[in-house]
């Protein structure tokens, strides 16, 4: 299978086709085999990757860093103090130069509209970090590690659980729907996603694919292949978590919660970092259920893969 995405920027999986997803996927599983085997490639050889920061990070900076890197490019790390990305510069302004200087502008930081301009102005791929909006490279890890774990996405649960709105429910929900993935969020009602975002999810979901939105932990882990959660309060909204700790208290994934799939086989998923104790307890992020150390290190492959079939 070969996909003509050299010169795409990957800002939402909703730009994204099945068979183009299914690319990136099959070239981080080829990726992550020539890796394990010791071969050397030198790919980005006399490239240049900008790696601009709103928010911190460890996973997807040293990702994209040791991606990049060890295929011979050359990262440059510019964190919110070191550009005017929108002050005293307009972001238009910093895309031209920066699409002048590099070969690729990665972003992680608040607004989506940011990377579009980015992607817009720069005239060279502009890959999404996380925004507020959406996490698609965090997706792609995700759905490689689903991949690996039963060796096909089609026709598994994924069950999401905990704030539906944020950012990684919402690339999950849509790329599981693109490939095949039937998927619940289980979240109370105050922390569902938009009825407008799930309804779009709707119109490009493969056939035969379910969504749905519950509040019942019952029976929305019933037959789930996937437990998935996240932090209950993301970056910016310190301020909420008395809130939130309240909300979703009944939604902590314990290992009485994973008997609920009714499966053996059940794997558990977090994107990192986790605060173990409140959205998941020790047992589960370190049990045989388990897969978040393979997500976490999938993150380098789908990235690479990702930069290796748009440059």
């Amino acid at each position: 299978m070969s996909c003509r995405l050299k010169g795409r920027s990957f800002l939402t999986l909703l730009d994204y086709s099945e068979e183009e997803i299914r690319c990136l996927l099959e070239a981080a599983h080829k990726a992550k085999k020539e890796k394990k085997s010791g071969k050397i490639f030198r790919r980005f050889a006399s490239k240049t990757l900008a790696l601009l920061f709103e928010k911190r990070s460890t996973r997807t900076r040293c990702a994209f860093e040791t991606a990049f890197g060890e295929e011979g490019g050359h990262p440059v790390f510019l964190g919110a103090g070191d550009i005017h990305l929108g002050e005293k510069e307009s972001i238009e302004d910093t895309a031209r130069v920066m699409g002048r200087m590099f070969d690729c502008i990665m972003f992680r930081g608040y607004e989506q509209k940011t990377a579009e301009i980015l992607a817009e102005y720069s005239g060279v791929p502009v890959y999404n970090g996380l925004t507020d909006l959406f996490h698609p490279t965090q997706t792609l890890a995700d759905l490689m590690t689903m991949e690996e774990a039963f060796g096909t996405l089609n026709g598994k649960k994924c069950v999401y659980i905990g704030d539906g709105r944020n950012n990684v429910a919402r690339s999950l929900l849509a790329g599981c729907s693109i490939m095949g993935v039937h998927t619940t969020i289980v979240a109370p009602e105050e922390l569902r996603p938009d009825r407008e975002f799930v309804a779009r999810c709707g119109t490009i979901k493969k056939a035969g694919v379910k969504i749905e939105i519950t509040d019942s932990v019952d029976t929305g882990l019933d037959g789930a292949d996937v437990v998935y959660t996240d932090v209950w309060v993301s970056m910016g909204e310190e301020e909420k978590e008395e809130e939130r700790v309240r909300l979703l208290t009944p939604y902590r994934v314990t290992e009485t919660l994973m008997k609920k799939s009714g499966k053996s086989e059940t794997i558990f998923l977090h994107c990192l970092p986790a605060v173990k104790g409140k959205e998941v307890t020790a047992p589960v992020i370190e049990g045989s259920s388990s897969r978040v150390w393979d997500q976490a290190e999938n993150r380098k492959h789908t990235i690479k893969a990702l930069m290796l079939l748009t440059l």
